[in-house]
């Protein structure tokens, strides 16, 4: 199915008008400017509202102080130490604790009644710890 030629002379005629029109609007028209300059609003000569705002929206954007024995602590962990290093570089293995429950019982000789209680204790004996480049994510 052929296509006919004045059908292009529309979609181009189309395309031209539309670029004529955009170009046909002053910069005035389009962006209209008031009486104030770029230094006038730098100066800030608006109104009392306008400089009461600045004021809040700077209050705003101001930091607080920070507590400098805070702010040590908080940099504490990028500081590099002896104890970083081999805490990174040699990572303890994970060793969960188990809960266990001792039920009410008599000891000793004079048979001394101990009530119930809970104790923690490690899975594992010893303190196991990675190589330097075995990855934690899989264990």
């Amino acid at each position: 199915m052929k296509t006919h030629p004045f059908r292009y002379w529309i979609w181009i005629s189309l395309l031209l008008s539309l670029h004529l029109a955009g170009c046909s609007t002053s910069k005035d028209e389009m962006l209209p400017h008031g009486d104030q300059t770029m230094l006038d609003i730098w100066n800030g000569s608006g109104s009392v509202g306008t400089q009461q705002q600045l004021q809040e929206a700077r209050g705003e954007l101001r930091r607080p102080v920070l507590d400098p024995e805070r702010l040590i602590s908080d940099q504490s962990a990028y500081t590099r130490t002896a104890a970083n290093e081999i805490r990174n570089q040699f990572p303890r293995l994970p060793n969960p604790d188990l809960v266990m429950y001792v039920y009410p019982h008599l000891t000793g000789t004079q048979q001394t009644p101990v009530p119930g209680y809970s104790t923690v204790f490690p899975l594992y004996e010893k303190v196991q710890y990675a190589l330097p480049g075995e990855r934690l994510e899989d264990l």
